[in-house]
Order: C-alpha cells, then structure tokens, then sequence
C-alpha cells in the first residue's frame, strides 16, 4: 500500500501551509458593522408604530426586534411565565393592551399578535 506522501505529494503541506496562515488573519469587517448599514431592511427596519404599543415601548418608532425583546424583557422582569408551562405568558393589565385584552398568550402568538400593531409601508 502506497504511503499518503505518494499518494498527494506536496499537496497537504500546501494545504495545511495556508490553513497555518490564515488562522491568525482576523476576518474582514462588514458593512454591517463598520458602518452601521443593513440595519434598515425588513424586520430590522424601525417602523411607526400603534398608540398602545407606543406607551409600552417609549418611543414611536421600532423595529419588530427590538419590540419583541422589550416584551420579553418585561415579562421575565415580572415573571410573566406560567411556572408549570414556560410555553405560556400570563398578562398583565400592561401586556392586555397589547394583546388584544387576552389573558393568556403562547409565545409564539407574541410576534402575531405584534403585526397588528405596525402600519404597513405604503
């Protein structure tokens, strides 16, 4: 049996040669974060937003990110969670009048239930 040096040559030390260079290189910035671009498009675009959700948040303007995780910030702050089933939000007078005057909302109504709140873009 032919040993691997006959079989590939000098092929892995090229190889393993530019994976030892490259490891130390960082890698290069994005327009993302060196500029702050491409914060703008889709649902990281901050949009007008309802009266209720207005209060709620502090401000007129949100990206539905950035909303979503006020939210749950406030309902872990508050200990929201129903303690026998995490998957389910118990409201508050605060979190009703975003969601519609319901009592309970599973987590993953959260970001349905948020849609009603942002105008569409014309």
């Amino acid at each position: 049996m032919a040993s691997s040096s006959r079989v590939f040559g000098n092929y892995c030390r090229t190889l393993m040669a530019a994976a030892k260079n490259s490891a130390g290189k960082t890698p290069p910035a994005t327009t993302t974060t060196a500029a702050g671009k491409g914060r703008s498009k889709g649902i990281l675009k901050p949009q007008p937003i309802s009266p209720a959700l207005q209060k709620f948040v502090g401000t007129s303007e949100i990206s539905r990110t950035d909303a979503v995780k006020k939210i749950w910030d406030y309902i872990k702050t508050n200990n929201l969670q129903n303690p026998a089933n995490k998957k389910e939000i118990n409201c508050d007078d605060m979190l009703k009048t975003i969601f519609a005057g319901k009592d309970k909302v599973g987590f993953l109504e959260i970001a349905k239930l948020l849609s009603n709140h942002f105008q569409k873009a014309s």
